[in-house]
């Protein structure tokens, strides 16, 4: 197996971070360390984040959900958080990403297993769900996420950040986190958010995300994509999905409203009001205390 040529960021940059004070573990794939939290006992949740956040994203929903027993898992993404970021562009890819959420999965031998997953952390986890590894997975939470077949129409705003993300190399990490929330987060919450990045060479993760999205159904991950969209419209577990009100970049009308025909067993969309794409960082605190209500439930 080529080596890959990765950056790795300094653990000092991690030192205080904000309401953020899990562990850090380490598990070894493909020549890359990457990095999960894992706290609590009980039915494992696993949390994916996407572009251009890292697990610090669901640093809110997590109490609740361990406080309702609950075993809470969050990695970050190569190229993300504390994991590993290769630095060459052309090493990220759909099925890569996958493939490192899979071997988590297997390395944790984790079963019966809810999936939350937003943004790019949707694809993913959707596909381990549907493709992947289906009978380790029992039921999904969604919110503001897709699934990108090459079919799907993708709103002006997303446009814009694709071509600015496309000519920008040294990504304002902290700008677009602030720009896609509802109320501005903290200082100190956006320096957490740009911890992990703290080179132009870091940031190649980050860069790549937007230009993997398909947007014909003959680009790389449509066909993987058209498989995930057609397992899911045909599955009937447990599924919740929450979408913000003031999401720029995949708005509630008519991007949620579609979705919703995605999960078929799920009951009408929970809309989460004063939130933004981020909204694990505009209402954690309130979705986590509604997932944990929902999974009680079931």
């Amino acid at each position: 197996m080529r080596a890959v040529e990765a950056f790795r960021t300094p653990d000092d940059r991690f030192e205080d971070l904000p309401d953020f004070p899990y562990e850090v573990h380490h598990r070894d794939w493909n020549g890359l360390r990457l990095a999960h939290v894992d706290e609590g006992q009980g039915s494992p949740v696993v949390m994916l984040h996407g572009e251009p956040t890292w697990s610090f994203l669901y640093r809110k929903l997590m109490p609740p959900l361990l406080e309702a027993g609950h075993r809470c898992i969050a990695p970050d993404l190569p190229g993300f958080g504390r994991s590993d970021k290769p630095v060459d562009d052309d090493w990220y890819s759909y099925d890569n990403h996958t493939q490192a959420i899979v071997a988590l999965f297997e390395e944790l031998d984790l079963r019966d297993a809810t999936v939350i997953v937003q943004d790019w952390g949707g694809p993913i986890g959707l596909r381990i769900a549907t493709t992947e590894l289906p009978d380790r997975v029992a039921r999904i939470v969604a919110m503001d996420t897709g699934v990108f077949t090459g079919h799907q129409r993708m709103s002006e705003t997303w446009h814009r950040f694709r071509e600015f993300v496309a000519r920008t190399p040294d990504l304002p990490i902290g700008m677009l986190v602030a720009n896609a929330c509802k109320t501005p987060p903290s200082p100190e919450v956006l320096a957490a958010y740009e911890a992990p990045f703290p080179t132009a060479e870091s940031k190649a993760g980050a860069r790549t995300f937007p230009a993997m999205v398909p947007l014909s159904p003959d680009a790389p991950g449509a066909a993987a994509g058209q498989r995930v969209a057609e397992k899911l419209m045909q599955d009937r577990r447990p599924a919740l999905l929450l979408w913000a009100d003031s999401d720029p970049a995949l708005p509630l009308d008519p991007v949620g409203r579609l979705v919703q025909s995605l999960f078929p067993s799920a009951d009408e969309l929970t809309v989460i009001e004063d939130a933004g794409h981020f909204l694990q960082e505009d209402q954690g605190e309130r979705i986590g205390k509604i997932v944990a209500e929902w999974l009680a439930a079931g």
